[in-house]
């Protein structure tokens, strides 16, 4: 099933239970996916559907890190919420030794050796690990291993 039709299903589950938070970040959800199909000029594959939840789930994230810099928790609060709704559709996260592992193999794999490698790894592990992991863990990763 797609994230689509998973979207539309939680969207309804939301409104019979009345869940505001949920339903605000469903429907914003669903507002990207039809704003990416109309633009887009075809419907969604998967990894596009997964960009996209990414994107928002960052934006939560980091709208509720400024607010807590502002000490704003009464705003923090409900993005934080959000982003949690909205990572349900997001795969399995890698933790941080898995990511090591899977960027160590694409280290050898290329044969980098310094930090001006770091382009070609970030492009290969983005590619490879992109839906499993943000692309802050995975740089940050892939500097711990090239320094």
């Amino acid at each position: 099933m797609s994230i689509q039709t998973q979207v539309m299903e939680q969207m309804k589950t939301a409104m019979k239970s009345k869940d505001k938070i949920a339903l605000e970040s469903l429907r914003a959800l669903k507002s990207e996916f039809l704003l990416a199909n109309t633009s887009g000029g075809g419907d969604l594959n998967e990894a596009d559907e997964i960009k996209i939840v990414q994107k928002l789930v960052k934006q939560r994230k980091d709208s509720a890190a400024l607010f807590l810099e502002q000490a704003r928790e009464d705003l923090a609060t409900p993005e934080l919420a959000q982003a949690k709704i909205l990572e349900q559709f997001l795969p399995t996260q890698m933790s941080e030794e898995e990511l090591k592992i899977k960027i160590g193999e694409i280290v050898t794999q290329v044969g980098a050796t310094s930090m001006r490698d770091m382009g070609k790894v970030m492009g290969i592990a983005s590619k490879q690990l992109g839906g499993s992991a943000d692309g802050k863990s995975i740089s940050m990763v892939v500097k711990q291993l090239l320094n």
